[in-house]
């Protein structure tokens, strides 16, 4: 098990760990996915955990239910069960190509997609639709 600075949502039972620095937008990547339809599963720390071929991500308990909003404060929010990670976003990470080649991240053994960002307002379109219908190629 370890813990990691990030943020979680599952949308339809796949999780995506939202990584990157302080002021990033991880906070603010994950409400958006929120206000179409994902639900929260752990923000500014997530507990990961392996189970087979599996990376399982749960919140803390002194976390649960609470995401920041900055400017606004710390917030109430429906919340999802323990999640399988199948995605991971790294915000500190700068995506150069247009149609970039795959990326992994190597976590607990496993490997996962790894979508490069920074920040940008389509950003949680895309995500939404990666974690439901997956990649063309």
């Amino acid at each position: 098990m370890c813990q990691m600075h990030g943020t979680t949502i599952s949308m339809n039972g796949r999780g995506l760990l939202i990584l990157g620095p302080s002021g990033s937008g991880k906070s603010s990547l994950a409400l958006q996915l929120m206000a179409v339809g994902a639900e929260l599963v752990a923000d500014d720390r997530t507990d990961l955990r392996r189970d087979g071929d599996a990376i399982i991500a749960s919140c803390p308990e002194v976390l649960v239910g609470q995401i920041e909003a900055r400017g606004v404060g710390i917030l109430a929010a429906m919340t999802s069960d323990p999640v399988q990670l199948h995605a991971v976003i790294d915000l500190g990470q700068q995506e150069e190509q247009r149609l970039p080649l795959e990326h992994e991240l190597e976590l607990l053994g496993l490997r996962l997609p790894l979508v490069f960002g920074p920040y940008r307002p389509h950003l949680y379109a895309a995500l939404r639709q990666f974690l439901l219908a997956g990649r063309m190629m």
